[in-house]
């Protein structure tokens, strides 16, 4: 009795303290491996083994926790972390050689054909979402599309705050192999025997895409009757005057011929471009190529490299400029290190005897008709950390490990759990008045961040609904 209260005492102060630490907006890393390094050697008190497979001892208590921080970087760099560090290069050198300029140039370029103004809001949307698969940082998306396409949406009749919601909520849930969440989980779902050797790539087809498509367009059809609603109040209340005058940042104009627009807006793509071409091979053929996220971004990043020698003619900068890519696989290491943090934390609760007890007891409402409250419970705490610190991928990344094992043990596929989870995380983002990308947004067009919160809540939250209902149908 004594050793439970010990258990779920220092279980609760822990996730107390980690949850605390993601509100205050602070960096929870070092929170997460603190809390982690204390759960491992209060359960070595408790006279518990650490719960990690093929343990071997340093021979000190002491030093025992940090040789699991060890075990978990090598795990990690082994699987999902050296994905992640990949991409990370990947997408440092698009920026590097101007790839991604070209490619929001050329998918924006044709919005100016469209004479409905309201038609445009869906069509603006799901290119957004397009468009994350390049930028897949929302803020960074949203500076680009506010100096690119914010005013040609503003030239073409769109209210501010109406550019300015769609914009807000541009990098949502697009359905990528190259998301370094959907790597993430993908690996650890592949621990389970149902999903033995489940790459990202039919993680994300196969589940992922089977929900986010969907929510994508529902999404958009929500945000055409609401944005439309919203503008008609807003031109009662104000009575018709016009907007004021807002400046935007001069967009990156696009020099160069068609086959460099071509070849160069393809690049950011390419790997996904590969993944989907081996993947469609084997749907229809029955031809497997087995061509993970890692090959598919190094073959795009060779292509790359000749690209740019055969456009700047041989010049030698051209290898130098290369080192752009390492240097944007250190930048990557922060995620790789969250995850590790994440692991390690679990591996404290496992090793205290939380994630035991747990299991004991959700094993004991199998069979009620109840399979639908853990993903439940999972996607409304996404949910509220996500409006309070601003972002749901932190608590997802933390997540991870915790999957697999709460799902057997609810007795229902780890999926249920995992697709809702991720994609609320990124749909409530835009909901929060602190998101770095409802802030930029609304420093734009001059408004409080709670106005543009008002544009964006009953699309996105309407998109949680519909996303979760889903799930629940075709994964429980």
């Amino acid at each position: 009795m004594a050793t439970n209260l010990v258990m779920y005492a220092a279980a609760a102060i822990a996730v107390a303290v980690v949850v605390y630490m993601l509100i205050k907006k602070m960096d929870i890393k070092i929170s997460l491996f603190l809390m982690g390094i204390l759960l491992i050697l209060l359960s070595l008190g408790m006279g518990k083994e650490i719960a990690v497979k093929d343990f071997v001892s340093t021979g000190s208590f002491l030093l025992d926790p940090l040789q699991v921080i060890v075990q978990q970087f090598k795990e990690t760099f082994s699987a999902a972390g050296f994905v992640i560090l990949i991409l990370g290069g990947y997408t440092a050198y698009m920026s590097a050689i101007g790839a991604n300029d070209v490619t929001v140039n050329v998918l924006t370029k044709p919005i100016s054909k469209f004479k409905s103004v309201y038609v445009l809001v869906p069509v603006v949307f799901l290119l957004g979402n397009l468009l994350s698969l390049v930028i897949p940082s929302a803020s960074n998306l949203a500076i680009i599309l506010l100096a690119t396409l914010f005013p040609v949406l503003k030239r073409a009749g769109m209210s501010s705050l109406t550019a300015a919601a769609i914009i807000a909520t541009s990098a949502t849930i697009i359905p990528t192999p190259l998301g370094s969440d959907n790597v993430a989980i993908a690996q650890e779902l592949a621990k389970h025997q149902l999903f033995a050797n489940l790459s990202v790539t039919d993680y994300v087809f196969k589940y992922h895409a089977l929900v986010s498509i969907p929510t994508l367009i529902f999404i958009a059809i929500v945000h055409f009757f609401w944005q439309r609603r919203m503008d008609k109040k807003a031109a009662a209340k104000s009575g018709g005057q016009t907007e004021a005058n807002i400046k935007v940042e001069q967009a990156v104009e696009i020099n160069g011929g068609r086959l460099y627009k071509t070849v160069y807006a393809l690049l950011p793509i390419f790997p996904i471009v590969l993944l989907l071409a081996a993947y469609g091979m084997q749907m229809a053929t029955g031809t497997v190529i087995n061509i993970s996220v890692e090959v598919a971004t190094i073959v795009s990043f060779i292509l790359a490299i000749i690209c740019e020698l055969i456009r700047n003619k041989g010049n030698k900068k051209v290898l130098a400029d290369t080192e752009v890519f390492f240097k944007g696989m250190g930048g990557a290491m922060s995620i790789v290190a969250l995850l590790v943090a994440a692991s390690v934390f679990v591996t404290g609760l496992k090793s205290i005897g939380l994630i035991d007890a747990l299991q004991q007891s959700m094993q004991n409402s199998q069979g009620k008709g109840l399979d639908f409250v853990l993903p439940l419970i999972m996607v409304a705490v996404t949910g509220l950390i996500t409006l309070l610190s601003r972002s749901g991928l932190a608590l997802f990344f933390a997540m991870v490990p915790l999957v697999v094992p709460l799902a057997d043990a609810a007795g229902i596929n780890p999926i249920a759990i995992s697709v809702p989870m991720g994609l609320a995380g990124n749909l409530f983002r835009a909901v929060s008045p602190v998101a770095a990308v409802v802030l930029i947004v609304a420093g734009t067009v001059k408004v409080e961040p709670i106005e543009i919160v008002k544009r964006t809540s009953i699309p996105m939250i309407a998109g949680v609904v519909f996303m979760f209902i889903l799930s629940m149908v075709l994964f429980l």
